[in-house]
């Protein structure tokens, strides 16, 4: 979520009237800014998004709750030591937080472990052990409409009762330690980002979240109007009508099972309409194709801890195989690969299987990664029904990404089209007339200069480097994983360095290159690759011969805050990632909306941002996914490239030579043997193509009038990409509300009626 304050100072519409009150009490607002701790509940650009959507939905005036997991340590503090990421906790409620209101009195049990019985009247989980959720809730403002929403978030609660037999045995130290194990359900975030770890806490953590939010939306329709229509049993009939279920990933994929649990066992309901119930309540939104990231829990561990789920994903998963032979008869291979239970080794159960199941609508997030699920890696599901397939492109909120991190463009802006764009982000079409405007132009590049010295003068006080303001700053911010490619980045480093070894008083395009993000702990190459941009940066950042033609910074513990600053003073985007890897993306249209041109491969989110500039106004280079899969289909041999091409030679051996670690030349071995053994993501076939990409940029770059009328067109066509179009789609194709966005006013508009949240 990063910071509050700021945020809804902006869509309350009273930022000017703090600041003014502050400055005359002789406070500075900033300085009290930078006292708030950033809410780092989520992994990267999935967690981001979610946060973007609640101002979204609260923008739109849609009555939406968002639910999560209340951490008490949120994703790990970076630092680098010695070039090398070490993780801290991210302590970040020590000093409370003021946002947050504890609601003891909506207090919830969840239960764990267990059997289950045959009795009289059904199924019966039996013996479990109770933890309570307690729910935290803190307001979502929208944007200048009165309009105030929910995050819900869940902390475990140990139950009151202690373990009366310790007291008896006068073991009153071990009673109160059983007591904390319970809590230790929302204790720390698991910061794995596109990385599945089967985890007996994480499927806890999963549970825990489901179970209580379940629990907490069939509480709040029973109390409306629409579930007391029989005075002995609440009717169901029209829970699908009134409420939405949208998964976020599978991770909360087991509100399918609990919801089926609710309505059979405890409700009553028979299976058929609690099925057809759920089906049309739940929906899920797909964000990765990469099979290492897909989830999948052991059937054992699922019967230890929620033995009746696992019966309940039995059945479903029997009545769905009768449906897949009725449509598919005699095709046994299809019926085993489309189960949700895998019985391939240790038994397991697909639960993105078990989503597009048991959802009425799938999405990806950007138009490529709908085409992928629908074509390759949920093919046999959308033959089975490719009614529910659909696409949903991600967006963000323009509130934060422009109007709060970017005043002054945000102003410049303003004066040229008015204050609309705020909520219409599409408004910023009319900008295109002002492309070629000499004077706009100019106001434009100022605003950009002055943001970039105020990171240069941060990069100076934290890092003790000097930069240049005038170099074009090269940024790639993004959780580290290898099919981002930040070694790819890495590569146009060195290739840069070697050439200003080769001839220093050739025309260079000074450059200073900011690569930023975590590493997750225990995934060695990205931690490698980490040590290796420092390393690069520690021989570049101290050559005398480079001087500052070549800046290299790793930007340590990149978070939503840092990210604030980064995005005004960025020229160039890095959007890298192997096409067919990046499911959308969202840093990149941060970069594109505060004016930076995007150098990128046709993959997620860059495909349509292409589209919307024209493919003039973008630097594309590499494989298209047709490509990519051509060469896996013939095979792909590193060495080819690197016998061929004597830039790629020339660094491969600098790495693996020991050239930027020359107290342990072996230290970059594997990253070496990596690029040359094992690299599932191809960086040397599309090395050549990025190297050019590149030359051409800086090219461009030293023309700044064209420079600056690309970055016109960049800022101009990043309308679609605002989160408020992506949520008015999922309202209205997935949802079925009408968002009231059409109504809202200006800001500084008078207001003559509230308006009401549908």
């Amino acid at each position: 979520m990063g910071r509050s304050l700021q945020n809804t100072m902006i869509n309350l519409g009273i930022q000017g009237a703090c600041d003014e009150a502050m400055y005359q009490l002789g406070l500075d607002i900033e300085e009290l800014e930078e006292l708030e701790e950033d809410a780092g509940l989520g992994n990267g650009g999935l967690g981001r998004l979610a946060a973007c959507f609640l101002d979204s939905m609260a923008t739109l005036g849609l009555a939406a709750y968002g639910y999560g997991i209340r951490y008490e340590y949120g994703i790990f503090a970076q630092k680098i030591k010695n070039g090398e990421q070490t993780e801290e906790p991210d302590d970040w409620l020590r000093f409370g937080n003021p946002w947050e209101k504890a609601r003891p009195e909506y207090m919830l049990p969840v239960n764990f472990y267990g059997h289950v019985e045959n009795t009289p009247q059904g199924k019966k989980w039996v013996n479990t052990q109770v933890v309570f959720a307690m729910p935290y809730d803190s307001p979502v403002p929208g944007y200048g409409n009165n309009v105030v929403n929910t995050l819900r978030l869940w902390s475990a609660k140990s139950p009151v009762e202690f373990n009366l037999k310790f007291f008896n045995d006068g073991d009153y130290i071990q009673a109160v330690i059983d007591r904390n194990i319970a809590e230790n359900i929302s204790r720390v975030l698991y910061p794995n980002d596109n990385f599945f770890e089967g985890k007996e806490l994480r499927l806890k953590q999963e549970y825990f979240m489901c179970a209580a939010t379940l629990q907490d939306i069939i509480r709040r329709f029973k109390s409306s109007k629409f579930g007391c229509r029989d005075p002995v049993r609440t009717s169901f009939d029209s829970f699908p009508d009134k409420v939405a279920i949208q998964l976020n990933d599978t991770h909360p994929s087991l509100a399918i099972p609990e919801l089926m649990r609710i309505l059979v066992d405890v409700e009553g309901l028979p299976w058929e309409k609690a099925w057809d119930i759920t089906v049309r309540a739940c929906a899920y939104t797909n964000h990765t194709v990469l099979p290492e990231a897909l989830e999948r829990w052991p059937t054992s561990m699922l019967d230890s801890i929620l033995p009746r789920h696992l019966q309940i994903i039995y059945h479903i998963n029997h009545l769905h195989l009768q449906e897949v032979q009725k449509k598919f008869p005699d095709d046994w291979e299809r019926v085993k690969r489309m189960s949700l239970v895998e019985e391939e080794g240790e038994k397991r159960v697909n639960m993105a299987h078990l989503c597009i199941v048991g959802s009425h609508a799938v999405n990806g997030v950007a138009q490529i990664h709908s085409d992928i699920i629908k074509n390759d890696i949920f093919r046999d599901f959308y033959e089975l029904s490719p009614e529910k397939f659909q696409n949903k492109t991600n967006g963000i909120t323009p509130r934060r990404w422009l109007l709060l991190c970017n005043p002054s463009l945000a102003d410049l802006i303003a004066e040229k089209i008015g204050e609309e764009w705020i909520v219409h982000l599409e408004q910023l079409q009319q900008l295109k007339q002002f492309a070629k405007d000499t004077n706009f132009q100019r106001a434009v590049q100022k605003v950009k200069q002055e943001n970039k010295l105020k990171l240069a003068q941060l990069l100076q006080k934290e890092y003790g480097v000097k930069v240049n303001p005038a170099s074009m700053f090269d940024i790639q911010v993004k959780r580290i994983h290898e099919y981002k490619r930040q070694l790819l980045n890495c590569l146009h480093i060195i290739t840069l360095y070697n050439r200003i070894k080769r001839n220093p008083s050739a025309n260079f395009t000074p450059r200073t290159v900011m690569i930023g993000g975590k590493a997750a702990p225990g995934y060695y190459t990205a931690k490698k690759i980490i040590k290796l941009i420092c390393s690069v940066g520690n021989v570049v950042n101290n050559d005398p011969i480079v001087g500052d033609k070549l800046k290299v910074i790793f930007l340590e513990n990149y978070r939503v805050t840092l990210a604030e600053k980064i995005m005004p003073a960025a020229d160039l985007s890095e959007q890298i990632s192997t096409a067919g890897t990046e499911a959308s993306g969202t840093g990149n249209m941060k970069f594109m909306l505060n004016g930076a041109l995007t150098i990128g491969t046709l993959d997620g989110a860059n495909v349509e941002m292409a589209e919307e500039m024209g493919q003039d106004n973008i630097f594309i280079f590499g494989m298209t996914v047709d490509e990519v899969e051509k060469l896996k289909h013939h095979g792909y041999n590193a060495y080819d490239y690197y016998n061929s091409n004597p830039d790629i030679k020339q660094c491969v051996d600098q790495i693996q030579n020991g050239f930027f670690s020359p107290a342990n030349p072996d230290e970059f071995r594997d990253v070496a043997d990596i690029l040359l053994k094992y690299d599932r993501f191809f960086l040397l076939a599309d090395f050549d193509a990025y190297i050019k990409c590149q030359d051409r940029v800086g090219e461009i770059y030293q023309d700044q009038s064209k420079w600056v009328e690309m970055a016109i067109h960049n800022i101009a066509s990043s309308g679609k990409f605002s989160s408020d179009r992506t949520i008015a789609e999922y309202a209205r194709k997935i949802w079925g509300v009408e968002p009231t966005w059409e109504k809202l006013p200006a800001p500084h508009e008078p207001r003559d009626e509230e308006p009401v949240a549908k």
